[in-house]
Formats: C-alpha cells, sequence, structure tokens
C-alpha cells in the first residue's frame, strides 16, 4: 500500500503537506529552486517588512527635498540617472517573487508583515497581481505600549486582517504569535475577518545580553524539536473548533515523524525552515520518505485519513492538551 501524501492548503493542491516557510533559502531564486526540485510542495517567501518599506520611504523622501526651494540649481540636484538603476524594497520583493514563480511549479506564497494599517496595505494587491498564489500575513510585532489593553491589540490585528483580505482575491492565512491572552477567540476573529488559514506559530527573536559589553545581543538560533509542542497543543484544539479552516505547523519539525504528529493532531500542512538550513533542501525528499514510510507502516490510506485523528475532539485524553 502507498499512501497518498497529497493535501489542501488555503485552497491550494499540494503534491505533499511538506511546506517551506520563509528563510534564507526561500529568500534566493536557486535555494527556491532548489527546494522545488528536491519535492517541496510549496514555497513560502520572507517576508516583506513594514518597517522596511516605511523606512525606505521616508529615506527617500527627505533626500528627494533636501535643500528644495533654496536655489534653482537644488531642484536639478538629483539628476534622472541617478534613479535609473534604484530599486525600492517593494519593487526587489515583487521581482524576485516574479522570478521564483517563472522558476518553480509548485505554488509560492508571498509573506507581508504588518503592524499598522495604512496606504503601504496596498501591497497586497501588488503581490497578486506579481503571481502570488496566496499571501502569509504576518503579525510579527511585540505589544510593548502598556496604554493600549489586549483587547486594544487585538481589534487592531483583526482589522489588518479584514483590511487585507478583502483587498485581494487570493486565499490568506495569518502566521500568528502564541502570546494572545485568549488564542481560541483570537483565531476564530481571524477567520471571521477572512483569513483562509493560521499559520501556528510565529517565532519571536529573543535577545540576549552580554555582560562584559553589557550591549543587547539579539542572537538568532534554529528552532529545536521541543518547540513543536506548542503548535501541536493548538492545532489539537483549534482543529475541532476551525473545522474548515488550513491550519499550519510550524517551529520544531525536522523529520517525518515531527511531520506525522502536526498531521495527526489536524495541521494541513508542516512548514520547515531550520531542517532545511541545517540540512540542506534536499532534505525536503529525506522528511516525505520518512513520513510515507510511516503513514504505511500505520496502514494510513491518505493524508486526509489521518489528520485530525488525536485532535482535541477525535484523542481518548481531551483534557491532556488544556493541562496547564
Amino acid at each position: 500500500m502507498t499512501t497518498d501524501l497529497s493535501t489542501t492548503y488555503l485552497g491550494l493542491a499540494l503534491r505533499t503537506p511538506i511546506v517551506a516557510s520563509s528563510g534564507p533559502l526561500t529568500g534566493t531564486l536557486d535555494g527556491a529552486k532548489a527546494l522545488a526540485d528536491a519535492g517541496v510542495a510549496a514555497i513560502v517567501l520572507p517576508s516583506l517588512f513594514e518597517a522596511e518599506v516605511i523606512h525606505e520611504e521616508t529615506q527617500l523622501n527627505a533626500a528627494l527635498e533636501y535643500g528644495a526651494g533654496t536655489s534653482a540649481e537644488a531642484d536639478d540636484y538629483f539628476p534622472d540617472e541617478i534613479w535609473a538603476d534604484y530599486a525600492s524594497p517593494i519593487e526587489r520583493y515583487l521581482n524576485h517573487l516574479q522570478a521564483v514563480r517563472a522558476a518553480v511549479e509548485v505554488p509560492v506564497i508571498a509573506s507581508l508583515n504588518a503592524v499598522h494599517p495604512g496606504s503601504w496595505m496596498s501591497l497586497a494587491k501588488e503581490l497578486e497581481s506579481a503571481g502570488a498564489s496566496a499571501l502569509e500575513l504576518n503579525l510579527y510585532h511585540v505589544a510593548t505600549d502598556h496604554r493600549r489593553s489586549g483587547t486594544d491589540v487585538e481589534h487592531s490585528d483583526a482589522q489588518m486582517v479584514a483590511a487585507v483580505c478583502t483587498s485581494v482575491n487570493i486565499p490568506v492565512a495569518v502566521k500568528m504569535s502564541p502570546y494572545y491572552s485568549s488564542l481560541a477567540n483570537i483565531a476564530g476573529r481571524f477567520v471571521e475577518a477572512g483569513a483562509a488559514g493560521l499559520v501556528c506559530f510565529n517565532r519571536f527573536y529573543q535577545p540576549d545580553i552580554d555582560v562584559d559589553t553589557r550591549q543587547v545581543a539579539p542572537h538568532l538560533e534554529l528552532s529545536s524539536p521541543w518547540e513543536l509542542r506548542l503548535p501541536l497543543s493548538w492545532i489539537a484544539m483549534l482543529r475541532p473548533l476551525l473545522p474548515t479552516t488550513s491550519l499550519a505547523a510550524t517551529t520544531g519539525i525536522g523529520t517525518g515523524r515531527d511531520a506525522a504528529k502536526a498531521l495527526l493532531v489536524g495541521a494541513d500542512v508542516t512548514m520547515m525552515t531550520a531542517a532545511l538550513l541545517r540540512h540542506g533542501p534536499g532534505h525536503v525528499a529525506v522528511v516525505e520518505r520518512e513520513l510515507r514510510d510511516w503513514a504505511e507502516s500505520h496502514e494510513y490510506d491518505s493524508v486526509a485519513q489521518l489528520r485530525g485523528s488525536v485532535s482535541r475532539a477525535n484523542t481518548e485524553n481531551p483534557e491532556a492538551f488544556e493541562r496547564a
């Protein structure tokens, strides 16, 4: 018996549930092509960050306005030739998206980081026009303003999701933080706002302190297998609550058995970055083989059959997922 590993995510038919999440490999054309050649089912590009877009626009406007009105000569200070080869972050991102889309046959999902609503959010439509198969809305921000309540933060995020979802015709997945005070509630609100899927979870940078220099030292550490436990717990609880919503597990997935765990609790796809950086794009084929071997040894005919079979609604011990 050969297990059918095909699945559906955000309405996209995928050959397997193994997806390359946003990272350095998906940020280059060669990396994306290598991942597709290795058998990855879909590719999520790195995020286009709101802060980067706004910062560069601010810097550019300041440069263009420098000296304006002071003399007639100042108006010609920047000749047109200077801008001939200039590419904004938006243009660079769109060019990369189009190049990857043309080079691979698997779905390419664009990613947009958002903190504040505004005119810049028209970018979502540009990503759609550039050929994105879907959009991952990356709500990557830390709520540090003590004057804003949790209710305010959640309301703002839900508004952001609604604004993006109504601006495009492609499906939108929300990459969530695990730190909302009532995660099940906000997950449902995101879906009500138009999200077709949820990605569990965003992994924030956690800075360290260099005690010798007394400087904040941000370190990027690749995820470890134990970090999969949090996504497993919440996907198991969200699957019965959101039966028609696409759910993606990310963080800590590096083997076929890890992927099997995520599917069992109810994920539609499993996303990897750290394992691919450690072992290279070819690791996709290893994980697929391990997942298939596991599924066949446990006599599963398809991903559809095993998905959610150990969710909170189907396990013999549902309280285990709620134990704090």
